[in-house]
């Protein structure tokens, strides 16, 4: 896999969300409390895991919405969330004039009472076959939202299978960019003692397969 040079889309909206703002809607612990995740496989002594549960009870800092350019809500994760966020988000969203493939946008949790903020990314959508732009959009949707969550102190992240839907990328071929994306971010020292714990929340048996397999050797 050829190395890329990659670039971080990191100009904050007008009417994002200030760290106070969202240090202040802190996480309810206390919301299933008593249950017991589903963790398929995981490395870095813990700091990386993979579960199979629904995205939006999950208690963290942040959860990725895998969404649409227009930021408004749509089918798969980015529908879950939205439905479970409710309208403040929606509103919210309206501010921040969209996002662009591969960026990454930070909004308040609003009706999630498990986590802080919600990071907004847009992944490729794979029409044919993956090229290398589709490879390097994927991996600043990993990347910039791990960027977005150590600015603004979001120390645990849980991400969806970001493009493997409706956007049709491989989902082999998109575990590889993503867990490349999680290593090469921890290999920063000064990131990684920015970030606590990163997720990767995959749905369905074919995705367990794969993440357990591939984390191991990815991410020793």
């Amino acid at each position: 896999m050829r190395q890329t040079t990659i670039t971080s889309f990191l100009n904050k909206p007008q009417n994002s969300p200030t760290k106070k703002e969202l240090q202040k809607s802190p996480a309810k612990k206390e919301v299933g409390a008593e249950k017991k995740l589903n963790i398929i496989a995981d490395a870095k002594n813990g700091k990386v895991k993979v579960i199979a549960e629904d995205i939006t009870t999950l208690k963290v800092d942040a959860i990725v919405n895998a969404a649409n350019k227009s930021l408004l809500g749509g089918g798969g994760v980015d529908g879950a969330i939205h439905r479970a966020a409710g309208r403040g988000l929606l509103a919210e969203c309206r501010t921040l004039g969209g996002c662009k493939t591969g960026e990454a946008k930070i909004t308040k949790a609003y009706n999630i009472k498990t986590v802080k903020a919600v990071i907004h990314t847009v992944g490729p959508i794979v029409y044919e076959e993956v090229t290398e732009k589709l490879e390097e959009d994927l991996y600043n949707c990993y990347k910039n939202s791990l960027i977005v969550a150590a600015e603004n102190d979001m120390r645990s992240i849980a991400f969806p299978s970001i493009s493997t839907g409706i956007y049709g990328y491989p989902k082999d071929k998109a575990a590889i960019t993503a867990t490349k994306a999680v290593k090469e971010f921890l290999q920063d020292e000064e990131q990684s003692k920015k970030i606590d714990e990163v997720i990767f929340c995959v749905f369905g048996k074919e995705d367990e397969e794969i993440y357990s397999e591939l984390l191991p050797k990815v991410l020793e």
